[in-house]
């Protein structure tokens, strides 16, 4: 293997790994609602735990905007667990990206560096410093 293309570390290997087991996953929110109707002589206009549902309502954001729909009784504990599984893959591409930064650091540490341009001092301005604006109370 040449200097340019470095052995990739296990820990990089092994969090890439867990990326090739592909499962059904979203993201968003699964919330629940009771109403109460329109109609007047109903007891949900009266009592507010009369109200109707449950009604399982899934929220996500979809090309900037939020977007709700309804969710069978029967499908919430599906749908709650590929909210999960979708949960838990952010936080391991999170993961995935600090190791990967940690080993381009290893990298660019690893490259020798002269004295001169280690010197802290910069680029020379290249512009006119302006001077400071005369206050309008003077």
């Amino acid at each position: 293997m040449d200097d340019l293309t470095p052995a990739v570390p296990s820990r990089i290997t092994q969090l890439a790994a867990a990326f090739s087991h592909p499962e059904p996953m979203r993201r968003g929110s699964l919330c629940e609602r009771r109403m109460k109707c329109g109609q007047g002589a109903c007891a949900c206009q009266r009592d507010p735990k009369a109200a109707h549902g449950p009604y399982f309502l899934l929220t996500q954001k979809v090309e900037g905007k939020t977007r709700s729909r309804y969710v069978s009784p029967e499908q919430t504990p599906e749908v709650r667990r590929q909210i999960e599984l979708g949960r838990q893959f952010r936080e391991r591409v999170e993961v995935y990206w600090e190791a990967c930064e940690r080993w381009a650091d290893e990298q660019l540490e690893a490259i020798p560096v002269s004295a001169e341009e280690a010197e802290k001092g910069g680029s020379p301005r290249t512009w006119k410093a302006k001077s400071p604006r005369k206050s309008k109370r003077s």
